[in-house]
């Protein structure tokens, strides 16, 4: 009885030992497909990202199904996009509309017969999933996530073609500035009227919308409402991994260091971007983890950083100088 417990044992440790291995190696696909999405090499990319889903089966990310799709898209092979967003559609119900029709990854794929067929499945998933929502506050947070999110699609594109500094940038600013502005007025007045809502009262993209916003507002604003998220956290009404975004942001706010990495600046000379202040760099990953936050290596892939942990710790004194970190 001993030597088969012991087998067992070892059989399980055995497999969780692989499936470590295994997340690991999906983990690293992605990143890979991740920089070379920012390199502009698409096909190589979705290969990766085809790569991952054979090793992870069932537990696929959606997110990197859908960021498969637009590899695709963006390499000319609408076919695999179009398996990939079927999939997500029709096994998954995918209904985020206001992300796939303004996503500029995906335009090749308009003009194919296939997308109206597609949109039209994504819209049924939505109406279906929104049936018992709140609608007038739905589409009211679904125009704000329109506006939120249009420009900054904008600004990623102003700000790779012409930089930081550029004119064209600071304009787009300016437009940016009076909109997260307009639309802070109008999630304030939800959230002192309802509380945080969650997905069951206002859908996912409208629950969204509301950290979405706050996030981008001023930091008295972001004060003020960090404790009703957290609280909205505890109730199931809120994301822990947004919550993360926020403290990070506030904690730079208050002249501290951020506690997850979320928060990125870019060298206004080089150009390139660096991770601001950051409190115990070394075990990042395992307070990334307990909120549900990919590890920081492949977060920063999205910016072109290559983490390296142990200059980041020489550099960061350097950074709270900056930052004027108590």
């Amino acid at each position: 009885m001993l030597q088969k417990a012991f087998i067992l044992v070892l059989f399980l440790c055995t497999n969780l030992a692989f499936g470590q291995d295994v997340q690991k190696e999906y983990s690293k696909l992605i990143s890979a497909a991740d920089s070379l999405y920012n390199q502009k090499n698409y096909k190589i990319a979705a290969e990766n990202y085809s790569k991952a889903f054979e090793l992870y089966g069932s537990k696929i990310k959606l997110r990197d199904r859908y960021n498969a799709a637009c590899n695709w898209s963006l390499a000319s092979n609408p076919d695999s996009a179009f398996s990939q967003l079927n999939i997500l559609t029709d096994q998954f119900n995918y209904k985020n509309y206001n992300q796939i029709a303004n996503d500029p990854d995906l335009k090749t794929l308009q003009s194919d017969k296939r997308w109206n067929l597609l949109i039209e499945k994504i819209k049924a998933n939505k109406s279906k999933a929104e049936a018992n929502l709140n609608k007038p506050l739905v589409a009211i947070l679904d125009t704000i996530m329109v506006s939120d999110q249009k420009y900054r699609l904008e600004f990623s594109k102003l700000n790779e073609k012409y930089g930081w500094n550029s004119k064209e940038v600071k304009s787009l600013m300016k437009i940016m500035a009076v909109q997260d502005a307009a639309n802070k007025l109008k999630v304030t007045a939800i959230l002192d009227q309802y509380g945080w809502l969650g997905k069951e009262e206002i859908g996912e993209e409208g629950n969204s919308t509301l950290f979405l916003v706050i996030q981008h507002a001023d930091h008295t604003t972001q004060l003020k409402y960090l404790p009703m998220m957290r609280e909205a956290v505890k109730n199931g009404k809120a994301e822990s991994s947004s919550l993360a975004l926020l403290e990070d942001r506030v904690a730079l706010g208050q002249q501290k260091r951020q506690i997850y990495g979320s928060q990125v600046e870019q060298d206004p000379i080089t150009q390139a971007y660096i991770v601001s202040p950051l409190e115990d760099p070394d075990n990042v990953d395992k307070r990334r983890a307990e909120v549900g936050l990919e590890p920081l290596s492949t977060y920063l892939s999205y910016f072109k950083i290559k983490w390296d942990v142990e200059q980041y710790k020489k550099d960061l004194p350097m950074l709270d100088k900056k930052w004027r970190i108590k």
